[in-house]
């Protein structure tokens, strides 16, 4: 029977299963992953984002995102990412800094869409979140605090004021920007920021900080904000009023008494 048998071997049926499995892996990949990975984008809205990616970012990215000496790959990095980095207008870039600073925005809106779904099409990453998953008035603003205090609070402050981080980078101030892409922001990592997935911290877990970070814009329960700096604030006031208004006392009472 081996006599038989061993003929019917082929050295090349290995390479070959091989090969039928990675093809069906990858109609599997193609018929699955897309929608998601492009936000549901047209054919057209990501055309035209190649277009804007080639005019405004393809010399620091690579022609196909990949990533060259001067800017990291994009591939990968999701829809959120450009939502966050463009929508922010921290991309494109100034200048090769240590941190890309938000500055005005370059794109509208549809353009911003359609290179995020340009991105989000050269492979799977975070996708926009959507309206609900960034509504503060669903979350949680408790429980959001002892998120926020217990992974943010050490670069943003513990209500989201920002402060100053080793070589010459920050972490911003978070009170001011919007819900969408402080989400986006969490999903992504942007700069120095560590990525949270939802692993890390689950979707109603982020709403809840937004919503922690929501309602510091509404009372200020401390009375004078002082920059919503903590401490290094408070200790300078009170020595400049406080420990200053003790000296002149002092100096009036012994004026008056000579």
């Amino acid at each position: 029977m081996n006599s038989l048998a061993s003929p019917r071997r082929s050295r090349y049926a290995p390479g070959v299963l091989v090969l039928l499995a990675l093809m069906l892996t990858a109609l599997l990949y193609s018929t699955v992953v897309p929608a998601d990975a492009q936000n549901g984008a047209s054919s057209a809205d990501i055309t035209a984002g190649e277009n804007l990616f080639s005019a405004n970012c393809a010399y620091c990215h690579g022609a196909q995102g990949q990533g060259s000496d001067v800017g990291p790959s994009l591939i990968g990095v999701g829809a959120a990412a450009v939502d966050f980095q463009v929508g922010t207008g921290r991309m494109p870039m100034v200048s090769n800094s240590p941190q890309a600073p938000a500055k005005p925005v370059q794109f509208n809106e549809e353009q911003i869409s359609q290179m995020a779904a340009y991105v989000a099409s050269l492979g799977p990453g975070p996708s926009i979140p959507s309206a609900e998953q960034v509504d503060p008035a669903l979350g949680d603003p408790a429980a959001g605090m002892q998120l926020f205090r217990t992974n943010c609070a050490m670069c943003h402050n513990a209500v989201g004021a920002g402060g100053a981080l080793s070589e010459g980078k920050i972490a911003p101030p978070v009170t001011s920007t919007t819900p969408s892409h402080i989400y986006s922001a969490m999903l992504t990592g942007p700069q120095a920021m560590p990525v949270f997935n939802d692993a890390s911290i689950t979707p109603e877990g982020k709403r809840d900080i937004i919503a922690y970070i929501d309602a510091q814009n509404d009372v200020n329960p401390g009375g004078f904000s002082l920059g919503s700096l903590g401490p290094v604030a408070e200790g300078v006031w009170v020595w400049i009023l406080g420990i200053g208004t003790l000296i002149a006392i002092s100096v009036w009472v012994g004026a008056k008494s000579s």
